[in-house]
């Protein structure tokens, strides 16, 4: 069965953006040929769910949508006509996880946003979290986690610390 996983960057304070959606801070890790596992784990998916906030900031940046090649899913309360490989989802999000899961096909990643990992985290439907957490504390933005959302425990796979502070907890989500 697929795996739906989030792959993400926080803060260690927990905050994937810095107010205004400023997301400079993951500008302190960058270094010239590592990527932290990103290409292998893009090559793990097939499918990909963004929420619109997301995607509209990437767009805003004037970058083409890095997952174009991919079955995308913009989450969204707009009606939209599909894109391409695009599809401007206001379906139910459940409904829409639960039969990509059903699906043949690689994984499905979650690439965001706060709103849509804290949906996706209420119905339980994330199987892994990937969580990359930069080295630094920035006191304020979009935390992660929100509150609301019922306990989940995890088990830890794997963590691997690298050359720039970056530290990668990789969880699969018990039952």
């Amino acid at each position: 069965m697929r795996k739906l996983i989030l792959y993400i960057a926080a803060s260690l304070d927990g905050y994937i953006a810095k107010p205004n959606d400023d997301l400079s801070f993951l500008n302190l890790v960058q270094i010239e040929g590592e990527d932290y596992g990103y290409t292998d784990f893009v090559s793990s998916v097939d499918t990909v769910i963004v929420g619109r906030k997301t995607y509209d900031w990437v767009i805003g940046q004037g970058y083409d949508f890095p997952h174009a090649d991919k079955e995308s899913y913009i989450i969204t309360r707009q009606e939209r006509p599909r894109e391409g490989n695009l599809t401007f989802y206001t379906g139910n999000l459940k409904t829409l996880v639960t039969d990509l899961k059903k699906k043949e096909g690689k994984n499905i990643f979650c690439d965001g946003g706060a709103e849509i990992v804290h949906l996706l985290l209420q119905e339980k439907l994330i199987d892994e979290l990937i969580l990359s957490i930069v080295p630094v504390i920035v006191g304020a933005g979009t935390p992660l986690f929100k509150t609301g959302r019922p306990e989940q425990l995890l088990e830890l796979k794997k963590a691997k610390n690298f050359e720039s502070g970056l530290v990668q907890l990789h969880y699969q989500l018990k039952e």
